[in-house]
């Protein structure tokens, strides 16, 4: 498998969130999503993407991108994710190892950032075209973006 990473225009995502903050743990980041999605089929959205985000070493947001119009309730909140310039990797996780993928990534914008393509990487995320964890398809397709300034 090869692992590359590039600059694209990522589109905007209108996102309903879920955020927690503790230790990792995936048992608890799986249930977030999973709340998510029956908050979308009870007010009967369509759904999209699978994002998620670590704005820090102890807070884990969950978003599903969901099409129609919609209110947050209780602790799930709707943000836009705006359009944006995204350095991006698209790999398998079984193949390749996120640890791997993750400080390839790092190196590679830091020599952006010294060469001056770019000026800052901002934040990270990882996108999914669905549920990661329903089949191979879609965790085969992971993908990292790093939000940069140019």
């Amino acid at each position: 498998m090869t692992v590359d990473f590039g600059y694209k225009r990522a589109p905007s995502f209108r996102v309903a969130t879920l955020s927690r903050t503790g230790a990792w743990d995936e048992k608890k980041l799986r249930g977030q999503f999973k709340t998510l999605m029956e908050w979308a089929r009870k007010n009967h959205l369509r759904t999209g993407h699978w994002l998620f985000f670590e704005p820090d070493m102890r807070t884990f947001i969950a978003g599903v991108e969901v099409r129609g119009k919609a209110k947050g309730s209780g602790r799930i909140r709707l943000r836009t994710v705006p359009a944006s310039t995204v350095a991006s990797v698209i790999f398998d996780p079984d193949v390749v190892s996120p640890r791997v993928v993750y400080h390839g990534l790092n190196d590679w914008l830091r020599w952006q950032k010294k060469e001056k393509a770019i000026k800052k990487a901002l934040s990270y995320r990882e996108v999914y075209s669905g549920d990661p964890w329903s089949g191979p398809k879609v965790w085969a397709h992971t993908e990292i973006q790093v939000v940069v300034k140019k």
